[in-house]
């Protein structure tokens, strides 16, 4: 147990630090909380409006691919909850630490740079999980028709499968932003990652809504997994079964992706070049 907490404390420390850090720019969550309401009062008259007359042509009792509006209000709101707390920016702040040179000191640490990065962005989404998830979902339950979710079962089922979502999304944005070292900058690239993970992660638009050859293509990615496993989970469209299926899927791509985000960095690190003096 001493070698554990030996190992583990360095980066119990990061984790602080990135909450403590974080803590210095309150006022962006308060004001993220107003940005992640506009967001789902938009989706909210979007969808209300697709599910108008409309939507009976494309099934019945008014529901699209499956779902009803109720669902997909609630698909919305909690997607865009659940977000708040997966999203990360490891790739754009190792970007910057590249272009100054400041990788150099992460270099010299005996440690795994890709677990204190890791660490990072974990103390992070803990204090934005206090002062921004948590406050952004009591705002929209009270003001939309938000569902609970499906059974106790799929909430248990669904919380493992929100922190699979972060340990994903900051594998991606950690390979992302490895390659700053090779490009040096990287900023196209992470827009363009933005704007594919929210599409293809089913944040967007439930996956169920793609055409048939393209979710059969999309089943092999993990992107599905950060965003659509876990509200299928929440909204009990997978049956438990089904759902500890999904579930052990999603964290094999986790196992899979920090995998290959160390080869990446292992590789990358070799040709880095720092000037200075």
């Amino acid at each position: 147990m001493n070698v554990l907490a030996q190992t583990l404390s360095p980066y119990l420390e990061f984790t602080r630090i990135g909450f403590v850090n974080i803590l210095a720019f309150r006022l962006r969550y308060w004001t993220g909380i107003i940005t992640y309401l506009i967001n789902v009062t938009v989706y909210y008259f979007i969808w209300k409006a697709v599910y108008g007359p409309a939507a009976q042509a494309f099934g019945s009792a008014g529901t699209i691919a499956g779902y009803d509006l109720a669902q997909m209000i609630t698909y919305v709101s909690v997607g865009w909850i659940i977000r708040s707390f997966y999203w990360n920016t490891i790739d754009q702040e190792m970007s910057y630490e590249v272009l100054e040179g400041k990788i150099a000191m992460a270099l010299i640490k005996p440690l795994s740079v890709q677990w204190m990065w890791f660490s990072r962005a974990l103390g992070e989404s803990v204090f934005r999980l206090g002062m921004l998830t948590l406050p952004t979902a009591v705002v929209v339950v009270l003001l939309f028709p938000v569902r609970l979710p499906a059974s106790a079962v799929h909430f248990a089922l669904f919380v493992p499968a929100v922190l699979g979502s972060f340990f994903l999304m900051g594998a991606i944005n950690f390979m992302i932003g490895t390659c700053a070292i090779q490009l040096k900058s990287i900023l196209a690239l992470i827009r363009a990652k933005y704007w594919l993970i929210e599409l293809l992660s089913g944040l967007l638009i439930p996956i169920a809504f793609f055409p048939a050859p393209i979710r059969a293509v999309m089943a092999w990615l993990p992107f599905a997994h950060i965003a659509s496993t876990p509200l299928q989970i929440y909204l009990g469209k997978l049956s438990p079964a089904a759902a500890a299926v999904a579930l052990a899927t999603q964290w094999a791509w986790v196992a899979a992706l920090l995998w290959l985000a160390g080869r990446w960095w292992t590789f990358s690190v070799k040709r880095i070049t720092i000037h200075g003096g």
